[in-house]
């Protein structure tokens, strides 16, 4: 357990002082971002903690913040895509800026390949009873699944605009034997795509061996037996790989159709 005072408070302060520098050494453009990302990080968890509290006996509340997850995790996976389309050495400032109107529509589609597998399988557990109802219950279950959908949507964005990218002659190859636009460049995208799924793979394939989740360590410490906690987190695990694929996949087609 975390002796809660102020040397937490100092080592989290260190942490991210450490991460940044070492982000400025390694010459990345990242280490202005991350003691913002700190900063955003501390509000929005403060912020949980008291919307838990306030909606775990209200069904309006626990949808409305559900939506705010899911147009905050578009909005973030389509910052990743806008910056791989439009070229991974164009400095952010001088990135071309999209009309407001092209932006909410892109990011309104982005919430289907985020979110759409998440709201159905907790409202599949909700309908079938395996789920309570309880803020408490479906906001961190939808959460996670949301999260992972948002990591894996903009991964795949990314790896499929760098091939489109590198394979432009193959594309204008297929073009010339006949393909559609869209088949000739899902010839292309497909190599990338399924790269994006390899880190999930590789954590369900190393879940309790090599990485003890977070899920696993709350139900352990909140009172669960080892095997309840083994048999829950199997649930979530298995279901964040089935979202990530679903990700994918319209993350993937979406791309290929010049909707993202």
């Amino acid at each position: 357990m975390f002796n809660f005072g102020w040397p937490l408070v100092v080592a989290l302060i260190a942490l991210v002082i450490i991460a940044a520098v070492l982000a400025r050494i390694g010459r990345t453009e990242h280490a202005p971002i991350i003691p913002w990302a700190a900063v955003r990080a501390t509000v929005q968890l403060l912020v949980l903690g008291l919307v838990l509290d306030f909606a775990v006996n209200r069904a309006w509340a626990v949808v409305l913040f559900l939506t705010a997850i899911t147009l905050t995790a578009a909005e973030t996976s389509h910052d990743r895509i806008l910056a791989a389309r439009v070229g991974p050495h164009v400095p952010r400032k001088y990135r071309p800026r999209l009309s407001l109107g092209r932006r909410i529509r892109e990011i309104l589609i982005l919430t289907g390949p985020v979110a759409l597998a998440p709201f159905l399988l907790v409202g599949a557990l909700v309908l079938t009873g395996i789920l309570d109802m309880r803020g408490l219950a479906v906001i961190p279950v939808a959460g996670i699944l949301i999260g992972h959908g948002m990591a894996v949507s903009a991964l795949t964005g990314r790896r499929v605009h760098e091939e489109l990218r590198a394979g432009r002659g193959e594309v204008e190859a297929a073009l010339s034997l006949g393909f559609t636009d869209g088949q000739a460049r899902m010839l292309v995208a497909e190599r990338a795509a399924s790269a994006a799924l390899v880190p999930t793979i590789d954590t369900t394939k190393t879940v309790g061996m090599v990485t003890i989740p977070g899920a696993f360590v709350g139900m352990v410490l909140g009172g669960a037996t080892p095997m309840e906690a083994g048999i829950m987190q199997l649930f979530v695990i298995i279901a964040i790989l089935a979202v990530a694929t679903a990700a994918l996949t319209i993350t993937e087609y979406l791309v290929v159709w010049r909707l993202l």
